[in-house]
């Protein structure tokens, strides 16, 4: 199952998406500016293969829920997202303020 809702997060509003899998879930909060998302992102790939795209994103690992993922530390962040003042270690709330 695909669910998509309005998230609003300290009055800002985003996308929140899950994506049922079997044994995991696939969790993503996003905006027009950029996204963060569970452990399936591939930052690497991001950062390297895709670099010219200037992607803003960042990864939290270990998270089950869409409410997990807006708390939790992101582990992993694009260098695009480094001009929002996004960092390794911020919770997933902190880094879509930033882009609000």
């Amino acid at each position: 199952m695909i669910t998509v809702n309005p998230l609003e997060v300290n009055g800002m509003f985003f996308t929140a998406i899950t994506v049922e899998l079997p044994k995991t879930n696939l969790l993503m909060i996003s905006n027009e500016v950029g996204y963060i998302m569970c452990g399936a992102l591939d930052v690497d790939l991001l950062n390297n293969v895709l670099a010219d795209r200037k992607v803003i994103a960042g990864r939290a690992v270990g998270v089950k829920t869409i409410d997990e993922l807006l708390n939790a530390p992101l582990e992993k962040i694009t260098d695009a997202s480094k001009v929002y003042g996004w960092e390794s270690g911020m919770i997933g709330k902190e880094a879509l303020d930033k882009i609000s």
